[in-house]
């Protein structure tokens, strides 16, 4: 994208680009959620809980939209500047044929249940097809998280099929719910790369 990313607001939450700066606060979310993201992520290497690692990851994020590859967000509530309560990104976004990304998102054990991921969500979407014109996009669950299943649901994402070990999480292969959205207003004349 030829332009910065945007700082994306919702009733309740600041959806600030990821950047390097907020590399110490990122490390904070994710200690205090170690136990909480287990179940739902790959077992993390040596550096995952440095400041090192996050520097570098949210250096990769920025970049990815700088790339056109991707859009990473750092969620804060609006009255707790400062401190990263989640993050959702839009990542592998392939353009050509497909015009399409991937949506993955995390949240912080003690807000779950508040309807602040479906904000988010909502936001990002939003910019995903308005902003970004993105045809699809895709979203993936562990079939026994039921939270991510209505939540999607509720976005409007349709079941496409369930992918037998999909990925290596937390210690084994997990099988995964395919979802995807498409873009009602998608405008192939304007279809970019």
């Amino acid at each position: 994208m030829s332009h910065a990313q945007p700082t994306l607001k919702t009733r309740r939450l600041h959806l600030l680009p990821a950047e390097t700066s907020w590399a110490s606060a990122m490390l904070d979310f994710q200690l205090r959620n170690r136990e909480h993201l287990a179940q739902w992520d790959p077992v993390p290497g040596d550096m995952f809980y440095t400041q090192l690692y996050w520097t570098m990851r949210l250096r990769q994020r920025a970049k990815d939209w700088m790339d056109g590859h991707g859009a990473a967000f750092l969620l804060m509530l609006e009255e707790q500047p400062g401190q990263v309560v989640g993050s959702v990104a839009l990542s592998n976004v392939v353009r050509g044929r497909l015009q399409s990304g991937t949506l993955s998102y995390a949240l912080d054990a003690s807000l779950q249940g508040q309807g602040l991921m479906r904000e988010a969500l909502e936001a990002v979407i939003a910019l995903a097809f308005d902003d970004m014109r993105l045809h699809r996009i895709q979203a993936n669950y562990q079939p026994a998280n039921l939270r991510s299943a209505g939540l999607l649901q509720r976005l409007g994402f349709c079941i496409e099929g369930e992918a037998k070990d999909y990925l290596y999480i937390n210690g084994a292969w997990r099988d995964h719910v395919l979802t995807a959205r498409c873009n009602p207003d998608f405008d192939a004349s304007q279809m970019i790369g």
